[in-house]
């Protein structure tokens, strides 16, 4: 079988374009990010299609975080990880944490607690205790309800405590 030198070329294409994708992930979340990136709340929709999907997307009982975390936090290694949201919505919204990502479900070292408030709104803290280095990382705290969806975003890092 002879293989052209289009779809030769298309294949070799293809292997550069996913070794670099590779080594992209490989970098991403190693080290300290104190400088260069960016993070926090992904910000808000500029433009609309329809006056319906404005309406919808501006409605007054959208999910909110009223309060929030410090946007960058460095930990003891050993020690506990504290992070808080608050959110405010009519339904009263949800609140999901994730890490780097992906949602974070308790367990023996993870716990997240939650209240209500009033009417419309929900407090939640998330506790990682004790903190380990795979514990470094970007947090997010996601409040929705069936109106909105906000996202307020920490970025943890550890430190050595020596005695």
């Amino acid at each position: 079988m002879r293989i052209s030198r289009a779809w030769l070329w298309a294949g070799v294409a293809v292997l550069v374009l996913a070794a670099s994708v590779g080594v992209t992930e490989a970098k991403r979340g190693k080290g300290r990010r104190k400088k260069g990136r960016k993070m926090g709340s992904r910000g808000s929709i500029k433009e609309f299609k329809s006056e319906a999907s404005r309406a919808y997307y501006n409605h007054n009982g959208g999910a909110k975080i009223t309060l929030w975390s410090h946007f960058e936090s460095e930990y003891v290694l050993g020690r506990k990880i504290v992070f808080m949201c608050r959110a405010e919505g009519e339904p009263r919204p949800t609140i999901t944490w994730f890490k780097d990502g992906i949602e974070l479900y308790a367990h023996s070292f993870f716990q997240v607690h939650e209240w209500q408030e009033g009417e419309a709104a929900i407090k939640s803290k998330m506790e990682i205790d004790p903190a380990t280095q795979m514990d470094a990382g970007y947090y997010e705290c996601q409040a929705d309800n069936k109106y909105a969806v906000d996202v307020k975003g920490f970025s943890a890092d550890y430190s050595i405590e020596f005695v």
